[in-house]
């Protein structure tokens, strides 16, 4: 059973805004996604922008449902659109996961740790009791954010002949 909460809520931490997903947000999403040096490591890797408007439209509905999702990430201040982070439901069956894409310039800022920790507490909080994360073995900096938000190594896998690490979250 999937826990359901009222509407997409917006989420704020000391220097972010987790928006929910709106059409508005389609132009960054698209830049971000087409993105090889962001999105090469996602699942699936970089979108055209037909299938970033497909998932944009699938982010929408999903909230709808389910009463959670990937929010798009914004700078508290100045506005800017810095990147994605939030769960999803692994298309692999291994449950919901934590996922964030933030631009290259974030890094080092600590950027993808606050917003990946806000995300994992929603989650929590809102009843998920096993969130994952799933990074490849040979990204030090997604693994670096996932271990530092206190989630630990549980398994390891191969897809599409690169060492995977799946963290994963219990409450």
């Amino acid at each position: 059973m999937h826990p359901v909460l009222r509407a997409p809520r917006t989420v704020t931490t000391p220097r972010l805004s987790l928006l929910p997903p709106g059409l508005e947000h389609l132009p960054d999403l698209v830049r971000l996604k087409a993105d090889e040096a962001v999105f090469g490591y996602m699942l699936h890797g970089t979108r055209t922008p037909q299938r970033t408007r497909e998932e944009l439209e699938d982010d929408i509905d999903f909230w709808q449902v389910r009463g959670y999702g990937t929010w798009s990430v914004f700078e508290r201040g100045t506005g800017e659109f810095l990147g994605i982070a939030g769960l999803m439901e692994r298309p692999d069956g291994r449950g919901i996961a934590l996922r964030f894409a933030l631009w290259p310039w974030c890094r080092g800022k600590g950027y993808a740790r606050e917003a990946a920790r806000a995300a994992l507490e929603f989650g929590h909080a809102a009843g998920i009791a096993r969130i994952i994360g799933v990074a490849r073995e040979s990204n030090a900096a997604s693994r670096a954010v996932l271990a530092d938000i206190g989630m630990a190594e549980s398994e390891r896998y191969l897809h599409r002949g690169h060492p995977m690490v799946v963290y994963e979250s219990l409450r």
